[in-house]
């Protein structure tokens, strides 16, 4: 598609997402506040006050990695030293190798007890959900013990509901890690940053509405020019109008539903596009990096 084609009604595509005077986004599930008071009190059981850790930031093939460089300089100055870029699904990941080495020099360097009589090493994995803790963990045993998976994986959030699951993911040495169900804070601070994590898969869709991250996301794509789904779903134009383009989605994909209509003669049964299905496809479709990166700052 040429670039003029594309560009031709930006100018009257929406510059502000209406969010329908929808009150902050609450979700936080039964498993989620169990998961949180058992991490806190497991941590609570260690001797020492300071707990080195570090922070994996997962699924960069998602991410626009010309950007490493400032976030490690941002987190360095809010304190974060021990970063690690991963992509967990992938079957041999470098960057899994260091993270074995990297914790036991972290941990060398700080106070540690009874280390030589004890050289067993057990490590918590703490996140939101669907960042890929489950995939971390299985990456390790496949990276380390040559072992298939051990926790479960899923592309929504909410899979992992047990606590503090113990999971061997090394032998030499011996280090187990604690897979844990994903965790937000009870009160997400604002429509707009709890639509941000619908989108970006943190939050159960449904919750939400599929339709309305589905509107959210055409608006960023619009707003950013990232036009790729006018020819990934074959539409003529890009469009800002969400009714629109899922109709055209269910169309290419044959997502119809039957529903009974009621007539002045009686009750008819008809064949409609399923807008929920269509929807549901263009967000995958999203958060799998078909669509293009998009900035959700």
């Amino acid at each position: 598609m040429k670039l003029f084609h594309c560009l031709r009604h930006v100018d009257k595509f929406r510059s502000v997402f209406d969010f329908g005077g929808r009150e902050v986004a609450h979700w936080f599930p039964g498993h989620m506040a169990k998961g949180l008071k058992q991490m806190r009190a497991s941590l609570k059981k260690e001797t020492l006050d300071v707990r080195p850790h570090v922070l994996i930031l997962n699924k960069m093939d998602l991410a626009d990695m010309t950007n490493k460089q400032r976030i490690l300089k941002k987190l360095e100055k809010d304190g974060v030293q021990n970063v690690l870029f991963t992509d967990c699904l992938k079957q041999r990941d470098d960057s899994i190798k260091k993270l074995v080495p990297m914790v036991l020099e972290i941990i060398g360097l700080g106070p540690r007890f009874n280390r030589d009589e004890n050289p067993n090493y057990c490590l918590m994995v703490i996140g939101v959900p669907n960042v890929g803790k489950s995939s971390l963990i299985n990456s390790l045993r496949r990276t380390n013990l040559k072992k298939g998976r051990a926790s479960r994986v899923g592309g929504e959030p909410g899979i992992t509901k047990a606590v503090l699951t113990r999971i061997q993911v090394c032998e030499r040495p011996i280090m187990h890690l604690l897979d844990t169900p994903g965790v937000l804070p009870p009160k997400i601070e604002s429509v707009e940053t709890g639509m941000k994590l619908a989108l970006c898969g943190t939050i159960l869709d449904h919750l939400v509405g599929e339709d309305v991250i589905a509107d959210y996301l055409l608006y960023s794509l619009n707003r950013q020019e990232k036009f790729s789904y006018v020819e990934k779903y074959s539409l003529p134009e890009p469009s800002d109008d969400i009714q629109h383009v899922l109709k055209r989605i269910a169309v290419k994909l044959r997502k119809t539903q039957r529903v009974k209509a009621i007539t002045g003669v009686g009750n008819i049964t008809v064949t409609i596009p399923n807008y929920t299905a269509a929807a549901y496809d263009f967000i995958r479709a999203f958060r799998k990096g078909e669509l293009g990166r998009v900035i959700l700052d």
